[in-house]
């Protein structure tokens, strides 16, 4: 049973900081790799995407209509991209250790706040479950 029906999403997005951890950790590690360029994760560019984009937003008129064309489990898939547009070395890395180290702390605050989340997420779940069984 889960807890509440953000549960997925806290644990879906707990997944992809931990992924995004090791692909800046991976960039770092090749700051001296010649020819190495920056990766990252996207993930929040592909919900505003969907977010600005009004076409996606249907309505159901009707029991009988389709609801929703777009390919959720798609949408909650990230993708790893090559960053483009940043300064490169002479050896062709284009890895700068200080965005690398900032993004590495962002991603940890926010790691850090979802397991916050969940554990309070669980700790309401515990005591609705605990108040029943008094009753």
């Amino acid at each position: 049973m889960k807890p509440s029906s953000v549960t997925d999403l806290l644990f879906n997005q707990l997944s992809f900081r931990s992924d995004r951890q090791k692909i800046i950790s991976s960039n770092i590690s090749n700051i001296n790799t010649p020819g190495y360029k920056t990766k990252d994760l996207v993930f929040e560019s592909e919900l505003k995407k969907v977010d600005n984009d009004k076409d996606l937003k249907m309505f159901a008129t009707n029991s009988k209509h389709i609801t929703s064309t777009m390919d959720l489990p798609k949408m909650n898939q990230a993708n790893l991209v090559e960053l483009k547009g940043l300064q490169e070395q002479n050896d062709g890395n284009n890895v700068n250790l200080d965005t690398q180290m900032s993004e590495m702390s962002k991603n940890k605050v926010i790691f850090d706040a979802l397991q916050s989340s969940i554990k309070k997420d669980s700790r309401l779940m515990r005591s609705v479950v605990e108040s029943s069984q008094k009753n």
